[in-house]
């Protein structure tokens, strides 16, 4: 076998993929994927469709991105976080998170390099960090509440660390780390030296605790590569324009790969994305009453039908344990839930090292229309007889 086949061993279909198949072929209501069924901003589509008709973005933008989108996403990070950012050195616009995070693991990460990740983990980082040559370490958020084991973490730093991989919030558990928990993991990558890859696609999706980026904190800007998109804070997920912003030495190595990955993407969508930066305050707090009514929608649903329900701090997601229902093994119920209820969700197991931790657990996305979710709980329904 060669060694490039070696490498890629084992990463197969993802479960998204696979779920959101299964979805279609049964027919059943998709909470697997997180995807709202709802477009974003009209203003936003608007320049997107008169960019598309009037020319102009249709041939190759620069690799790090149109000038003003760069501008509005360094005026992001200020206008938030009070984060200073050169656009011009400190920014690459990449094809969504997904690519963001790909090129930052491959261009900071060598071979025998160890990267700390949470668990469970987006399952993109698994891949990535074994095509990079490097080991995953990772550091379990366990139910209840899914907070950061801090002595877990120190425990989990070694000679070999290089790379300590964030999601906050936390998909696919909800968890929103707190001051204290990320301030325990800036304290080590700057004992140790360390980057840190903070992946904060959730970061407008909160809904009972503030979102800190990491790079905030005291010694942290300059070793952190912060990661967004506006996929999940404009309801624009088939976009796929995101970006990796960060000090100029880190940044350049995600470009060096991010060139040879797509080069660039997504021309004529990348003025829209720099108006869509620019909403006012009005506009993420109405999204957030929005997406926070339909939590505790599904929430309420899920408890009702007996589920063991995980209430999530942010992102599109919420958690539950089959146990109570009867099932022992999350990857089984899913499978079967569309012939079962019609409907399709997403097993924990797979984004875990520790599959007992997860084996249980089931993640489900409210980022649907309230009548959809109302069907989905009434089909589940049936499970409870």
């Amino acid at each position: 076998m060669k060694a490039s086949s070696a490498r890629l061993d084992g990463l197969g279909t993802t479960i998204f993929a696979e779920m959101s198949a299964l979805a279609l072929r049964t027919g059943a209501i998709n909470l697997g994927q997180g995807f709202p069924d709802t477009d974003g901003p009209a203003a936003v589509i608007d320049v997107a469709a008169r960019t598309v008709r009037d020319g102009g973005h249709h041939q190759y933008a620069p690799g790090p991105g149109i000038p003003p989108l760069r501008e509005a996403i360094a005026e992001h990070q200020r206008r938030w976080y009070d984060l200073e950012l050169d656009p011009d050195h400190e920014i690459v616009v990449t094809t969504g998170a997904t690519e963001a995070i790909a090129a930052a693991l491959l261009g900071l990460v060598d071979p025998g390099d160890e990267v700390i990740a949470l668990e469970p983990y987006y399952d993109s980082y698994a891949a990535m960090i074994q095509m990079a040559g490097g080991t995953r370490v990772p550091v379990t958020l366990r139910t209840p509440d899914f907070r950061l084991p801090i002595d877990e973490l120190r425990a989990a730093v070694t000679d070999r660390t290089a790379v300590i991989l964030l999601n906050t919030p936390h998909n696919p558990t909800g968890a929103v780390l707190r001051r204290e928990e990320l301030e325990a993991i800036a304290q080590l990558a700057r004992e140790h030296d360390l980057v840190v890859i903070s992946d904060e696609v959730y970061e407008h999706l909160t809904f009972d605790a503030p979102h800190i980026p990491i790079a905030t904190l005291p010694g942290m800007r300059e070793r952190t590569v912060t990661i967004s998109s506006i996929g999940k804070s404009f309801s624009l997920t088939g976009w796929k324009i995101g970006w990796a912003s960060g000090p100029e030495d880190l940044v350049r190595s995600v470009m060096g790969v991010k060139q040879f990955l797509s080069y660039t993407s997504g021309a004529p969508l990348q003025p829209a994305a720099a108006l869509a930066l620019g909403q006012d305050a009005r506009y993420f707090e109405e999204l957030r009453a929005q997406l926070r009514h339909q939590r505790d929608q599904l929430c309420e649903g899920l408890a009702s039908v007996g589920f063991d329900v995980y209430v999530p701090e942010g992102t599109y997601f919420t958690t539950t344990d089959v146990r109570p229902l009867g099932f022992a093994d999350g990857v089984d119920f899913c499978r079967r839930l569309p012939e079962l209820a019609g409907v399709v969700a997403v097993p924990h197991e797979v984004f875990y090292d520790d599959k007992e931790a997860g084996r249980p657990l089931v993640r489900w996305a409210f980022c649907k229309r309230p009548e959809v979710l109302g069907e989905a709980v009434d089909r589940l329904r049936r499970l409870a007889g």
